[in-house]
């Protein structure tokens, strides 16, 4: 109860006392102002890093060519990689090829190799000129013109020639040279001395090897009849070459 009262007679008083010293601390705190109501501000100095003070200007170009550049550069990166990997692969295959094999195996595929080129070189040489192939040839020579035949056998082939009225002088014979086996027919013609001038052989498809033409071509060629002046100057015949195949 003493509290009570005591508090209720000294409240104005203790209110009176907070008032006081709030407009005191009110009039330091409005000290600084001047006459003229103005409130002295003071400076507050920010200092800012250099580089902060200088901005930053990107080129716009440079910055597009940077990013135009970076997939060329990921793409560069990525072509040497895979070719890396592939030639990293191929010596591995190249590696283990060559431990698998033995070495007479790898001698053999050398030796392969060599002779498919040989044949290659072979086969790219020039075809050998028929003129410069020797035949044997038939003769009558001294022999009695009743007694000469149209009809020459070599072993199992044989030539035989139709030329109306005349016989020959001389008759190559192109039997050692048959690599095939069939008869050619060639058609000549012969002149009044004697020589063939033109010689063609007939097509015939059941014959395979076709160099038995050329060498029935060439054989007619070199043939020699007798000369007769009473003859056409163009007489035609044919001579039949049958090729055994060797």
């Amino acid at each position: 109860m003493k509290i009570g009262e005591l508090y209720r007679r000294n409240v104005y008083g203790v209110i009176g006392t907070l008032v006081f010293h709030i407009l005191l601390f009110s009039a330091f705190l409005l000290a600084d102002v001047n006459r003229k109501g103005n409130v002295k501000e003071e400076e507050i100095l920010i200092e800012f890093p250099a580089e902060m003070l200088e901005p930053e200007i990107i080129e716009p170009e440079t910055a597009e060519e940077e990013s135009t550049d970076q997939p060329d550069n990921e793409q560069t990166t990525n072509t040497r990689t895979n070719v890396a990997s592939n030639r990293s692969a191929t010596e591995n295959t190249t590696t283990s090829t060559d431990e698998f094999f033995d070495d007479d195996y790898l001698k053999e595929v050398e030796a392969a190799k060599q002779l498919v080129s040989n044949v290659n070189k072979n086969l790219a040489k020039e075809t050998v000129d028929l003129s410069d192939i020797e035949m044997p040839v038939e003769t009558t020579e001294g022999m009695d013109r009743d007694s000469i035949k149209n009809v020459i056998y070599a072993g199992e082939s044989n030539i035989v020639y139709y030329l109306e009225n005349r016989y020959h002088l001389r008759l190559p014979v192109p039997v050692y040279l048959s690599q095939g086996g069939g008869t050619v027919i060639v058609d000549i013609v012969v002149n009044r001395q004697g020589e063939v001038i033109e010689a063609e052989p007939r097509d015939d498809r059941s014959i395979r090897d076709k160099q038995l033409f050329a060498y029935a071509k060439e054989a007619a060629t070199r043939t020699v009849f007798n000369s007769d002046n009473s003859a056409p100057a163009r007489q035609k015949g044919t001579i039949q070459y049958t090729f055994v195949a060797q």
